[in-house]
This record gives C-alpha cells, structure tokens and sequence, in this order.
C-alpha cells in the first residue's frame, strides 16, 4: 500500500472514530494530525498518518488515558495496523495512529 493510500484509510477510519465518540455522548477536537516537529523521531504524525484527538464529556476535558480507553478498543478493532497510544505505556491516551507495526 502506498503512503497515499494509508493516509486516505487512515483519513476514513479517523471519521469512523470520531463519529462513534459522538454516539457514545462524548465530544472532541482535533489535536495534532500532522506536525513537522515536536514528536519522537520516526513519529506517524510526520506521515500524516496519527492524530491527536482531546475528548470532552458534559463540557469537561478529558485528559487521562483511561478516559480515552473506550475509543482505544474501538480503534484498534478498525484494522490490525491500527495502534493507540495508551497501550505505548505512557501518558498518551489521547494518540490514534495507523501503520504502527
């Protein structure tokens, strides 16, 4: 698959994700999709393939990783390549990316 055809999919799934936050009564707003700095090397962000999404429940954010955890599972039930950040063992519950392994 081609760099240009993992970001459109990704692209797709990200609005599934986002569609199903809304069901589920939560709200969001866009974090960092694409970045030229500020993440480790090697980061999805730089492919455009990861996203940053802050969650909002009741007007309130949401900022810990377990808040995140219910679109986690979604997430990954999406594609077999796609990852969430609060598996990565730290405070980046709020990471949704495409193409990991």
């Amino acid at each position: 698959m081609t760099l240009g055809q993992k970001q459109r999919k990704f692209t797709k799934m990200v609005g599934m994700l986002i569609q199903y936050a809304y069901f589920e009564g939560f709200e969001l707003s866009l974090g960092d999709a694409f970045a030229t700095d500020g993440h480790r090397v090697g980061s999805l962000h730089y492919s455009r393939l990861a996203i940053d999404l802050n969650l909002f429940k009741d007007g309130k954010y949401l900022t810990e990783t377990i808040d995140h955890a219910f679109l986690g599972e979604y997430w990954k039930r999406l594609d077999p390549e796609c990852t969430w950040g609060g598996d990565f063992g730290g405070k980046d519950g709020n990471h949704y990316s495409y193409g990991e392994h």
